[in-house]
């Protein structure tokens, strides 16, 4: 099946990085705590995109932003459990509602989404709808204030159902690939596990 069939809303930006409506299209995308990324590199790939949204270079920033946040470098509160249970409790919320969540994982300092956006509720509402309620609830848990969440995502839509497959894959394999379990279904912040029904304790 041919994703792309569907009429997209096309290119779009708020000042930082630009992102892509696709309309009801699976879309991957990457969100991260502030804080996180060097801010300069930051600097360095939203100037290099924003001349050309659909450049091949969006996929070399994606594997040098993900790299460094793997690395875990900068702030980790979504290590905690409690702030990673505000997360996934506004991921699976409206799921079924105002999208459709076909995979996720929780790390560190980042999460990972593939997510079908439905009419009338495109990408953008809905990731700062995510963002927004989770970063208050952080903040009181945490007894802090200012930003969580980096104003920026990365979001790239599916073209294919292997695609879709390979984009699936990489987010439940995201903890198995840099050490924190053997398995996905081991890792307690994952689709993986929810999948499998295992319990939350371990």
């Amino acid at each position: 099946m041919d994703l792309t069939d569907r009429m997209p809303r096309g290119w779009h930006s708020r000042g930082y990085l630009p992102h892509f409506n696709a309309g009801e299209i699976p879309q991957m995308v990457t969100f991260r705590e502030e804080g996180s990324l060097p801010r300069d590199l930051v600097d360095y790939w939203q100037k290099r995109l924003a001349r050309n949204p659909e450049s091949p270079e969006r996929q070399a920033y994606l594997k040098q932003m993900e790299s460094y946040l793997d690395r875990c470098r900068g702030r980790a509160f979504l290590a905690g459990d409690e702030v990673a249970g505000v997360v996934e409790s506004a991921l699976l919320h409206f799921d079924g509602d105002r999208y459709a969540l076909l995979s996720w994982v929780i790390m560190s300092n980042h999460v990972h989404v593939v997510v079908v956006p439905r009419q009338p509720h495109d990408l953008t509402d809905i990731i700062h709808s995510w963002k927004s309620w989770t970063a208050t609830q952080a903040n009181r848990a945490l007894s802090r204030e200012g930003a969580f969440w980096a104003p920026d995502y990365f979001d790239r839509f599916i073209r294919s159902e292997e695609h879709l497959g390979r984009a699936t894959e990489y987010v439940e394999m995201n903890p198995v690939k840099v050490g924190l379990c053997r398995t996905p279904e081991e890792w307690r912040w994952s689709s993986a596990k929810a999948r499998a029904g295992s319990p939350r304790s371990q």
